[in-house]
């Protein structure tokens, strides 16, 4: 599924992978001819296909966080597209898992998944300028430690990961989980956004900070 943005030449792919159909998106410009990966969790050939029906260059793989079904085809893509292409983020608390991708992989019986180290962790209050736009990094931890959410204010959209979904949340019930800070980041980092903010999520359709507002049933009383 391909969502044109407001702005010439800036679109997302929306690239489902893995049998829990994660929500892997290629952020590209026509006009530059340039795309991120974000959350490349699987199904490598499937992603490297919708690149090349694009024909943009991919300038940057990006991770909201650890879990396999986000990162677990990093470094097959990287590797894929010729090693020189970044991996960029989590938070470096999601080392942990980020080590243990093949072995989440056997777990979940995903073939295949590997081990992946980022070029670089991302801290919050750092900027990422990625195909001609400004993300903003806000650490959002709860889902797991180190689960990162990009801001762009200018278009008007985020990328949530697994922190808020249309009419749900993260899941928490991971030893590493904490409900608790799941619901303080979304309060806190989230919400302050404004209702207009649009967000593609790891999982199913996306929304608004408003419309999640006013009838997401986790978020009442926050």
């Amino acid at each position: 599924m391909t969502a044109d943005g407001d702005q010439p030449g800036f679109k997302v792919a929306i690239i489902p992978v893995t049998p829990l159909q994660q929500n892997c998106s290629l952020m590209f410009n026509d006009a530059r001819g340039e795309g991120v990966v974000v959350d490349p969790g699987g199904d490598v050939p499937r992603i490297l296909s919708v690149i090349e029906q694009t024909g943009v260059s991919v300038s940057a793989i990006l991770l909201t966080h650890g879990h396999i079904d986000h990162a677990g085809g990093a470094a097959e893509l990287k590797e894929a597209l010729g090693g020189d292409v970044p991996v960029i983020g989590p938070d470096e608390r999601d080392r942990f898992l980020l080590d243990g991708l093949a072995e989440q992989g056997r777990q979940f019986g995903l073939i295949g998944a590997r081990d992946c180290v980022p070029d670089r962790f991302l801290v919050e209050g750092e900027t990422l300028d990625l195909i001609g736009e400004r993300f903003e990094v806000l650490h959002c931890p709860g889902h797991t430690p180190g689960h990162l959410v990009f801001v762009n204010r200018r278009l008007g959209f985020t990328l949530m990961g697994d922190v808020l979904f249309q009419g749900s949340i993260g899941r928490t019930d991971f030893p590493y989980g904490d409900h608790r800070a799941l619901l303080d980041a979304i309060r806190d980092k989230i919400l302050p956004l404004g209702d207009d903010m649009g967000f593609i999520c790891g999982h199913g359709p996306g929304s608004t900070i408003g419309e999640e507002r006013a009838g997401n049933p986790f978020l009442q009383g926050l």
